[in-house]
């Protein structure tokens, strides 16, 4: 599947079925590649606010670090891109779960 060739709404369907499809499995991904689903999905849904608290507990601020890494990383990238490269990365690490038989 040519994913360049889709159409928005093509595009958004299957960002959103990449979504379930990875928030279902039982699989378990490495943490850098959950952080760029997690980078992806937000920059895609326009949701990058990262909260700062003031007194992080259980290694919480070590948390946002990463996360606020990883959405500098995807920064570059519109929304559209952020969820074509989201679906690639469902693809890649989910290989047949992601279109099941």
């Amino acid at each position: 599947m040519d994913l360049e060739k889709l159409t928005e709404q093509e595009i958004e369907k299957l960002f959103e079925y990449a979504y379930q499809r990875v928030s279902e499995t039982d699989k378990k991904f490495p943490q850098d590649v959950l952080l760029y689903f997690y980078a992806y999905y937000k920059h895609a849904k326009n949701e990058s606010d990262l909260k700062v608290t003031q007194n992080p507990i259980n290694g919480e601020e070590l948390v946002n670090a990463f996360k606020a890494n990883a959405m500098f990383q995807v920064k570059v990238f519109s929304e559209q891109e952020s969820k074509l490269k989201y679906i690639k990365l469902a693809q890649l690490h989910l290989e047949d779960e992601f279109y099941p038989q």
